[in-house]
């Protein structure tokens, strides 16, 4: 395996019941880069996360990460390794603070998740740390606000802090853009510029403008399978990834 990449699959499968969902798939994943895993619906690109992240087991095939074989990890134990996961819905708890949502994330770090008896004012150590990490998402104003009460996109933010709370080497996005407007893309797509500079990236998006703007390298999946790999300027251009997406070559140019 080589240190280029900081994940590498070999041959990734997954089958439903005889249904090959995801399809001999190889990623390579360069270290500090930004990578798109693109696709029309049902291409596998969810299940590919799924399987990365333990959410679902492989059928066949090998998951290597910083040159090690997590094939058989848990979840847990892949995401202390520091490959971590941003999920598609929000996934903060509505009715604490932006803060606290913040302080859970470095809490789950220290491995105190769970000392329900402690006081509260146990994690205002935290506090300083939570509020730089609002700071880099642009947060810090919304410090004291009741998370139900933030807009959407502020919400995604809150999400990519919390991921970030837990420092990883490796972020996994599952489209972070999903359902915004387009002045929250724009913020959105320049916090996951910002947090890129000291990490690497995977991300599943929809949006091209996004994908075109932020990713170094792009997979493109087809009924789970790669169809494609490389910059945007040339997988955009790639006859297979047209006909893939708008059903025919020459539909596309016309």
């Amino acid at each position: 395996m080589s240190n280029d990449f900081i994940l590498q699959t070999r041959d990734l499968t997954r089958e439903f019941k005889g249904f090959v969902a995801v399809d001999r798939v190889n990623i390579q994943v360069k270290r500090g880069s930004i990578h798109a895993l693109i696709g029309p619906n049902g291409a596998g690109k969810t299940t590919v996360f799924n399987l990365l992240t333990k959410f679902l087991a492989v059928t066949s095939g090998q998951i290597f990460y910083k040159g090690k074989d997590i094939t058989q990890m848990r979840a847990a134990e892949v995401a202390r390794a520091g490959m971590v996961r941003s999920f598609q819905i929000s996934a903060v708890f509505p009715h604490l603070s932006v803060l606290e949502n913040v302080r859970i994330g470095l809490q789950r770090k220290l491995g105190t998740s769970f000392h329900f008896w402690k006081p509260e004012s146990s994690l205002y150590s935290l506090n300083d740390q939570a509020m730089a990490l609002l700071e880099q998402v642009d947060l810090a104003d919304f410090a004291q606000t009741q998370t139900v009460e933030l807009p959407y996109g502020r919400k995604r933010a809150l999400e990519i802090a919390t991921t970030l709370a837990l420092d990883p080497e490796l972020m996994l996005l599952d489209e972070p853009t999903q359902g915004m407007g387009h002045e929250d893309v724009g913020r959105v797509v320049e916090l996951i510029r910002r947090v890129a500079a000291q990490r690497t990236v995977l991300m599943v998006e929809h949006n091209m403008n996004v994908v075109a703007n932020l990713s170094d390298t792009i997979t493109v999946l087809a009924r789970g399978s790669v169809l494609a790999e490389g910059p945007y300027a040339q997988v955009s251009k790639d006859p297979r990834v047209l006909e893939a997406y708008v059903g025919t070559v020459e539909e596309a140019a016309s």
